[in-house]
């Protein structure tokens, strides 16, 4: 054994009664009831005093229900010197009793004070009472030898196997509270990760929508500033409204799909361009359902690139490319090009950034930059 096993104390887990299935405790409680009722019974039947050594003798079993409720709370409290000084005031109890003429009470006393000594206290400690608590008991009883011996060596064994059992509960305690503790984090850890994952799509949705109105809307304050006619201004009014429109039904879909119903990505892209005139979508590779994140994602990277081309390149043809490879999957966004629009600097700037990250939150990449002809943003998303 190492130095810290003989001065650890049991686990307070060990020493209480937290676990102890229902049937176990209630079996505990009525063998104790039981010995009790012995240890009165002995003390008033087959005890041949009376008077005042009687009455002494209920007050010896009083006042050891009280010794021992306190050392069961100090030991449960790790509290080293009270636990002795009442383990050696037991010990005196059981000299007194026997010296008053209580020989059975004594040597209950006794094999209670060796098997909870063990049981309860950091073995240093325990070893030692539980040798003056079985001498004693050698000393008062009068049987034979052997059997004096054997009943020692029962009491030292039974102790000993009491600790064992009481630590092997407590550390199942205690890991089970672990695992309690592990499951409540895990769990709060995928509250914070879904809370996340809906602020993303919250905000990815209404970011986009209200992108796209703006986009409109101050192309129709610039025509108003202008002096343009009234069908201009009304169509990028019109035009705004039904971003509007569209930005609610997106919301809706975000609903449909933090739910786990969700359209297939080419059907999403194919409505999509439907809306923007000069686009069209290519399909390449095996199709197949995609994660809701992966989906969300080449969704979200191609509505906020057409409503880039929209702002910087009015008029441009754009070509969607939505590759299905091995492992990844791989969305392209590219348009032909064009004079900046009257609404190139409108906006916060944070499109792309928002769309990296978002990229890279599932461990994919995005790339945003000129080509031979205009502009292309390329999305790969790991599948």
């Amino acid at each position: 054994m190492t130095d810290e096993m003989w001065t650890r104390w049991p686990s307070r887990e060990a020493l209480s009664q937290a676990g102890v299935h229902t049937a176990r405790r209630v079996f505990g409680r009525v063998t104790r009831s039981i010995a009790l009722g012995l240890l009165i019974a002995t003390t008033f039947i087959d005890s041949e005093l009376g008077g005042w050594a009687l009455a002494g003798g209920v007050a010896g079993i009083v006042v050891f229900g009280l010794l021992a409720w306190a050392f069961q709370r100090t030991t449960l409290e790790h509290r080293l010197k009270p636990s002795l000084a009442l383990i050696a005031a037991l010990l005196g109890l059981a000299a007194l009793g026997q010296a008053a003429g209580f020989r059975v009470p004594a040597l209950v006393l006794l094999c209670g004070c060796a098997v909870n000594a063990i049981e309860r206290l950091p073995l240093v400690y325990a070893v030692p009472s539980m040798a003056v608590a079985l001498a004693a008991f050698a000393v008062v009883d009068n049987d034979g030898w052997p059997t004096t011996a054997a009943v020692t060596a029962g009491l030292a064994l039974s102790g000993y196997v009491v600790r064992l059992d009481a630590e092997a509960r407590g550390s199942a305690q205690s890991l089970l509270a672990q695992e309690r503790a592990a499951r409540a984090a895990e769990a709060e850890s995928s509250a914070l990760a879904e809370r996340a994952r809906i602020a993303r799509e919250i905000h990815d949705v209404l970011a986009h929508s209200l992108s796209a109105q703006l986009v409109h809307l101050e192309a129709a304050r610039l025509l108003i500033e202008r002096g343009a006619n009234r069908e201009a201004i009304l169509d990028r009014v019109v035009a705004a409204r039904g971003m509007a429109r569209e930005g609610l039904a997106e919301t809706r879909h975000a609903l449909s799909a933090l739910r786990g119903e969700m359209s297939p990505a080419e059907d999403f892209l194919r409505e999509l361009v439907r809306s923007h005139e000069g686009a069209d979508v290519l399909v390449t590779g095996e199709r197949r359902p995609l994660e809701a994140e992966a989906s969300q994602a080449v969704r979200r990277v191609a509505q906020e690139a057409l409503t880039n081309v929209r702002k910087h390149a009015p008029g441009a043809t754009v070509r969607i490319r939505l590759d299905y490879r091995e492992d990844q999957v791989m969305l392209e966004v590219r348009d032909s090009g064009g004079g900046p629009g009257d609404l190139g600097g409108s906006g916060a700037g944070y499109g792309l950034l928002g769309m990296r990250e978002r990229a890279q939150l599932l461990g994919g990449s995005l790339e945003a930059g000129p080509s031979e002809e205009g502009f292309v943003v390329t999305l790969k998303v790991p599948v």
